[in-house]
């Protein structure tokens, strides 16, 4: 629709941050590709097995959630660890508590990639197209970060410390080396995110070793999600060149870029919020903020929430409303405090 206001001319290959769709493109292909040895599941569940009772179990499960974010992002960290919280409360048969840990394990992952410029795809984009410097951008990240894991452990505190056992043995092994080949690679992501290796350079090595090594890989890389940035790039950039709407977005953003960017994830999502009010404002460290936190709240604040509740409603269907209410307070709460905290003592 932005098109026929803005009709496709020179200036449309301007609006495409190709770093950052490199970056994401690369950065998935290879968790892909580690997925597919089980990498993650293998370590998870060993350390799953640790866990003596219920509470620990929450704990364990969020924590590697969290941190799963961190590094592979917070789609594929849903994908991977959320069977491992099903199958851990179906073999202790508490599974009346499968909806608050789904919500909190959904709450992890979006807000655990808040702290890497390649935890959370929005934060690739803003970290490329602000240029911001890597020591900035964590300091700018670690308040609020440690405010989340705080509020997460203290969501589980509720849950009783239900004493059960888990086998610890697991049918599957870890193919070494494949292992240390898919690290080497996803290293070179990480180099390339960091501005330290050139990403035509990853363009070239990793697609070429998976082609050989594991081509399922390639084909599982979530391109609907590169779609997404590809079209929101033109929806945002035509959008900048509209006289009344830049004036509109320009005007809300100078009186908070925070409140507005949190806002604007409840409506259309963190990652399309990311890339539309980039274009409008340069003051990335309450943008960066806002849309982090933002991916908590409403159900398509995150494209990861709708992953959450389409696994639990195939699990579950009965319990859609129970999982709807817990899901909208836990988020409200979230939503609230960590905005409140930021706009009162970080920004």
């Amino acid at each position: 629709m932005t098109c026929f206001l803005v009709p496709p001319d020179a200036a449309y290959v301007g609006y495409f941050d190709f770093k950052t769709l490199s970056c994401l493109f690369l950065t998935l292909a290879v968790v892909c590709a580690l997925r597919n040895i089980k990498f993650f599941t293998i370590l998870a569940r060993k350390l799953v097995c640790l866990s003596g009772n219920l509470r620990s179990l929450f704990v364990v499960l969020i924590v590697i959630t969290f941190i799963g974010s961190m590094i592979i992002a917070n789609d594929m960290a849903l994908i991977t660890f959320l069977p491992l919280g099903y199958f851990a409360l179906s073999v202790t048969k508490r599974e009346e508590y499968m909806a608050y840990l789904f919500v909190l394990q959904n709450i992890s992952a979006n807000l655990g990639g808040m702290l890497t410029p390649f935890g959370n795809p929005q934060n690739l984009y803003l970290y490329s197209h602000f240029n911001i410097p890597t020591d900035e951008f964590c300091r700018i990240m670690l308040p609020a970060f440690l405010l989340a894991v705080a509020l997460l452990i203290l969501a589980c505190v509720p849950i009783k410390p239900i004493t059960f056992k888990l086998q610890g043995e697991l049918p599957e092994k870890l193919n070494v080396k494949k292992t240390v080949l898919y690290c080497a690679l996803f290293l070179l992501s990480i180099l390339i995110v960091f501005r330290v290796v050139h990403f035509l350079v990853g363009l070239i090595v990793i697609p070429i070793i998976l082609f050989f090594v594991d081509r399922d890989s390639l084909k599982m890389v979530d391109y609907p999600l590169l779609g997404t940035f590809f079209f929101f790039f033109i929806f945002a950039g035509n959008l900048a060149r509209i006289d009344v709407v830049h004036s509109l977005i320009s005007s809300l953003l100078q009186k908070d870029t925070l409140i507005v960017s949190v806002l604007s994830c409840q409506v259309i999502s963190n990652v399309p919020s990311a890339i539309l009010l980039s274009r409008f404002t340069t003051d990335y460290p309450a943008l960066l903020l806002g849309v982090n936190i933002g991916g908590t709240g409403t159900l398509i604040a995150s494209l990861a929430s709708l992953i959450t509740f389409s696994e639990f409603k195939l699990l579950h269907p009965e319990q859609t409303k129970k999982y709807i209410l817990i899901f909208t307070v836990a988020n409200a709460a979230f939503l609230v405090i960590l905005t409140a905290a930021t706009k009162l003592f970080w920004l």
